[in-house]
Order: C-alpha cells, then sequence, then structure tokens
C-alpha cells in the first residue's frame, strides 16, 4: 500500500510499504478515508524527535472496516470509524481510570502508545490506505454510515478532544475569561472548546495572520504577539486582572515576538503572567523529556526555565499532559451529530494522499493559508 513515510529532517515521500495485517483477535484492519497532517508531526518532520528514517506518519485517522480479528465483538466489516491518537487497551489502571492517553499495557516501559509516532510503540501510522487497529473493540468509536461530516469527524482523532482536554485541564466554567496561546488546529479547537463550555471572552494569542482571522470569526479576541506584549494586551482588556483560566496550546517550540528565535518557556511564563491570581492553567501544547534542536543545553535535556515562584505566590494551579481522547470523543461526535458544534472551520486544506509532501512542506512554513489538512487515501 501507499503511506506517507518519513526519509530525513523536513522530507516525506509516498512510498510502497507491507499492507497491516491482523495480528491479534481483537484487531480491525481500517481502510483510512481521512487523515489529518498534525502539528506534532511537524516536531517529527523538522527532525526535532528521535525519530528514524522510515516511520509511517500518521496519527488522525478515520475510514471503514475491512476486516475484523475473531475476538472482535462489537464491530462489523463496513462500519465506519474514528480512531484515536491514543493506543490503549482499556484495562489497565491507567485505561480504567479514564487516563487513556497514558495506557500502562501498549508500550511497556512507557505510559502511552500512538500510531506512527516516535516512542508511542509499534504502531504504524495511518496516513497510508489501510492501517491495523489494536485493542479494537475499545478503540473504535462507530460513526453514522451515511458519510456525513467527514471533515468534523476525523478532528475527532486528535486536535477536538485536545483543544477541549485544554479547557478541562484549566476547568473553563460558564461566564470565565480565558487566554489561549497559540491558534494554530489545536489552539482554535481550544478556543471553540472554551466557548463551547460557557466562556464569556476567549483571548487567542498568535502572530499568524490568517490564524488570528480565524479565531475572531469564531468570536475570540485576537491578540498578535508580534505587535506588543501579550501580556500587557491582555491586561488592559480586563481592566489590569488577567483572564480567569488559560491554555498553552503551543507547547515546546515557542518562539519569541518576531518569530526570529526559539525560547521555549515563553509561553509557559506568558501564560503564569496573564492568568490571575488562583486561576487555572491547562497545557495540552507538546513538551519533551529531550528535544535535539533545543536552543541551549537545557532544552535539549527537555529542562526549562520557568517561573514556578511566580506561579506559587499566584496561588494557580497547573495541568498538563497529552489528551485521553476516549474521555470526550463520543460526547463531541454527538454534539456535532446533533449541529452543536462544526470543528471542520479549521481545516483549510482537503488534499490526496500523494500530494502529502507539499502539504507538510507548507504547513511547516506556515504559507498558502495552510492552518489544517485532511488527506483522503
Amino acid at each position: 500500500m501507499k503511506a506517507v513515510v518519513y526519509q530525513e529532517p523536513f522530507s516525506v515521500a509516498i512510498n510502497e510499504v507491507d499492507r497491516p495485517t491482523i495480528q491479534h483477535p481483537n484487531d480491525v484492519i481500517v481502510r483510512i478515508t481521512s487523515t489529518a497532517i498534525c502539528g506534532s508531526d511537524l516536531h517529527m518532520y523538522e527532525g526535532r524527535t528521535a525519530a528514524e528514517p522510515g516511520i509511517v506518519f500518521g496519527h488522525e485517522n478515520m475510514g471503514i472496516i475491512e476486516e475484523t480479528g475473531s475476538g472482535v465483538a462489537g464491530l462489523n466489516r463496513g462500519d465506519r470509524v474514528v480512531m484515536p491518537f491514543n493506543v490503549a487497551c482499556g484495562f489497565c489502571k491507567n485505561c480504567m481510570a479514564g487516563n487513556t492517553g497514558f495506557c500502562l499495557t501498549v508500550n511497556p516501559g512507557f505510559a502511552g502508545g500512538a500510531y506512527g509516532y516516535v516512542a508511542m510503540g509499534p504502531y504504524t501510522g495511518g496516513q497510508a490506505e489501510y492501517l491495523r487497529v489494536p485493542f479494537a473493540d475499545f478503540n473504535c468509536l462507530k460513526l453514522p454510515a451515511d458519510g456525513s461530516h467527514e471533515a468534523d469527524f476525523v478532528l475527532l482523532a486528535d486536535i477536538f478532544p485536545t483543544g477541549y482536554h485544554g479547557c478541562e485541564l484549566a476547568q473553563v466554567s460558564p461566564g470565565e475569561s480565558v487566554v489561549v496561546y497559540g491558534a494554530g488546529p489545536v489552539g482554535l479547537m481550544a478556543a471553540y472548546s472554551a466557548l463551547l463550555r460557557g466562556a464569556a471572552r476567549v483571548f487567542c494569542v498568535d502572530r499568524v495572520p490568517e490564524r488570528l482571522a480565524k479565531a475572531e470569526e469564531i468570536g475570540a479576541i485576537p491578540i498578535d504577539f508580534s505587535a506588543g506584549d501579550p501580556v500587557e494586551m491582555i491586561k488592559e482588556k480586563t481592566d489590569g486582572e488577567g483572564t480567569d483560566k488559560g491554555v498553552d496550546a503551543v507547547g515546546y517550540q515557542a518562539q519569541v515576538g518576531d518569530g526570529s528565535k526559539e525560547e521555549p518557556a515563553i509561553v509557559l511564563n506568558s501564560l503564569i503572567e496573564t492568568v490571575r491570581p488562583t486561576g487555572r492553567l491547562g497545557v495540552p501544547g507538546l513538551y519533551v523529556p529531550a528535544d535535539p534542536g533545543g536552543p541551549n543545553e537545557e532544552a535539549k535535556k527537555g529542562m526549562l526555565l520557568v517561573s514556578v515562584g511566580r506561579m506559587f505566590e499566584k496561588g494557580q494551579v497547573i495541568g498538563t499532559g497529552q489528551c485521553n481522547v476516549k474521555r470526550y470523543n463520543r460526547q463531541l461526535r454527538d454534539m456535532i451529530i446533533a449541529g452543536r458544534a462544526k470543528p471542520s472551520f479549521v481545516v483549510s486544506h482537503e488534499l490526496s494522499l500523494t500530494e502529502a509532501p507539499d502539504a507538510y512542506r507548507k504547513f511547516d512554513q506556515r504559507i498558502e493559508g495552510y492552518t489544517k489538512v485532511v488527506l483522503h487515501p
């Protein structure tokens, strides 16, 4: 089958690879109909992880079940399904507690597994024609068979639940003010989720005009950090108090205002300053224990200069970690079906799988309005 395969930093190719087969009675094989390029994929694409050449990318996947293992009980050939980017067993201590992003079974020696991602287990990615889904009864979420909402449902694999998770970590409540740092796909989903949860005002901080315009379209207040200190701009709009809650949807490749250099802790420190005393911070933005391209020796070891003293002084509470997709995806699916949510507003391009190399280049360079790309094998 054809698949998107990592070659070297800033290079992926469409290669022929082995088509997946049933390896366990609870496996299914899914024919991929939609698979999205994620900002997290760019960390590998740019050579900022330990990813080796040959890895098949793709952790945002949906499609039609082609084959089921003999032990599959709740799924059938022809079912339309979307899979969380987390590979999870459903029965370990963490999965039983709803923390499926930190499954203790699927990736021995590490809490958590994922499709097509470095250090996240032996699970081939879904930017391909077919995908093997382990523990399929647990991991597959059934979708309406009528082909509706394709571009909405594929976002249930990662960014819509992840944005919502950022708001859950921050415990965003009706009537509150919220700041979201980053207006990329996850940041826009976090801002959208904050509005769905009833936030009164949502500030969205970025410097890319297309992203800020998209944030404004959904009712958020755009803050261009290239035009000044976002902390001061937001405090001016909140009578000097700051916001009630905050979400970091940027992660460790954060940049200074003019984009001239990286400063890995700048968003965390800005978030601490922006959110009022006793406020809550949600951090779904990716931070890693090792970054080969870090701007200094500490950053290369995942050690950042975060203003913990200031956070302590302000009595803030912080929640971190990747999203437990299964905790949210069923409810968010039903909101889409009911017409209460339409996350596909963030999708800028729908392309064929063969266009992936060019799409990666343009998405990485933030050109031609590339905000979220969905590939259709």
